[in-house]
């Protein structure tokens, strides 16, 4: 029996106690939710000792951070240690998206290194051994789902009909989703439809058997603003909504993915388009990023779409490098873009129903302690204590505050001029 039929039953199982302690919510309304599917909980049931995630309404903005090497970097301890560098700046999951090297190997060494939830795209391992069949891609997934992954990203919403709509209206970028991609060069070369979208079924058997959460793959996601909301993206919403309800009524949790580049007053109605035709089902976003002209900041283009997102209904955002576009990411860059991604969620909850309260209760420790000059106090509250307090020290000048402001610091000065008779 998966989570989603215990929770359908009305039980609140060791899961679901457990996440709505985290999220201070009552675990029978998560439960309901959870049944309802517009929270997943992704855990395979392989895995003990996981730290659990939920991703969905009412709940906090979770922070996904991609790992993985490619054909010309494949370094498995790299990835390892990037996995771990994520944990530790406080990644909610990992994916490991590798292309290079002994996938099988690596993916299992991730899944022994961290305690999070862990996701993966089986088509690349079918892609990378050279076995793009249906077959190839269903062992794909079984080996992944066998390893303990927790959740796959599957492009269901890619099938022939994408193609002749893709003929129809070309885009600039075309499609740049690497998933999505290979799934139309299947279609192209085979002439048959995308196994995971006509074998749904039989996708969703397997993943019940696991207890496996299905991620909606955007295979259409826009990959440069002139792309941004076209038909092709929605006629893949659509479809998803379908496979989404399909999902639920197989006890299979699901979330959807979403784009992509698009322009930062183009975002609510993406995102509320989403939610509606997926019924709510909890989304998982990469970006988006507004502008298509920052090599280099696309974790910053990301970060600010990413709080549009949020504030809209986006449940999951996907960490952006600085490396986006250019280069597979270092392990400072993933660091770096898990902690920019995770001040666009917590930007985000300071709007959000049901988790506002709390997200503003850490921003008022960190005003009070910047009232009563608390340089402790400011660190302890900071997201990065340790840059928090290197930048503070880096010019070896201790005063009471800032080098800014100095003497003339206006806090300073409010208060005195408050104090005197």
């Amino acid at each position: 029996m998966t989570l989603m039929d215990e929770a359908s039953r009305g039980r609140v199982t060791r899961e679901i106690d457990w996440v709505a302690k985290c999220e201070h919510i009552e675990p029978e309304r998560l439960a309901r939710l959870v049944a309802a599917g517009r929270v997943v909980i992704p855990r395979n049931v392989l895995r003990e000792d996981l730290k659990l995630m939920g991703v969905g309404e009412l709940l906090t903005t979770k922070v996904n951070v991609n790992v993985g090497t490619s054909q010309g970097l494949d370094s498995i301890e790299a990835e390892v240690e990037k996995a771990l560098a994520a944990v530790q700046a406080g990644a909610n999951a990992v994916m490991d998206l590798s292309t290079g090297g002994d996938l099988d190997q690596l993916r299992r060494k991730i899944l022994g290194a961290v305690r999070i939830p862990v996701g993966t795209v089986p088509i690349y391992s079918a892609a990378v051994k050279k076995d793009l069949t249906c077959q190839g891609l269903f062992d794909a997934l079984e080996k992944h789902a066998k390893d303990g992954v927790d959740f796959v990203t599957v492009h269901v919403g890619v099938n022939k009909n994408t193609l002749e709509r893709l003929r129809q209206d070309p885009r600039i970028m075309g499609v740049v989703s690497r998933g999505g991609s290979l799934t139309m060069k299947y279609i192209a070369e085979t002439g048959e439809d995308n196994p995971y979208y006509s074998e749904y079924d039989y996708l969703l058997e397997m993943a019940r058997e696991y207890d496996l959460t299905l991620s909606l793959g955007d295979g259409l996601r826009p990959g440069c603003i002139e792309d941004a909301s076209d038909r092709a993206k929605y006629m893949e919403f659509i479809m998803l909504g379908e496979l989404v309800r399909r999902a639920r009524r197989a006890g299979v949790q699901a979330m959807v993915e979403g784009p992509g580049h698009v322009p930062a007053d183009e975002i609510q109605t993406s995102v509320k388009a989403m939610k509606h035709l997926c019924d709510g089902a909890p989304l998982y976003l990469l970006g988006p990023l507004v502008t298509d002209i920052a090599p280099g900041y696309d974790h910053i283009t990301a970060a600010m779409g990413g709080v549009i997102a949020g504030m809209a209904g986006a449940d999951f955002l996907c960490a952006t490098t600085p490396s986006e576009h250019l280069d597979l990411p270092t392990k400072e860059d993933v660091i770096e873009g898990t902690y920019v991604t995770r001040v666009a969620a917590h930007a985000a909850d300071l709007t959000r129903p049901g988790v506002r309260e709390r997200a503003r209760a850490w921003d008022l420790e960190m005003a009070k302690a910047r009232a009563d000059l608390d340089w402790e106090g400011q660190f302890r509250a900071a997201i990065n204590p340790a840059r928090a307090r290197q930048i503070r020290h880096r010019r070896g000048m201790e005063t009471d505050t800032c080098t800014m402001c100095s003497e003339l610091c206006a806090i300073r000065l409010a208060r005195e001029a408050m104090e005197k008779e």
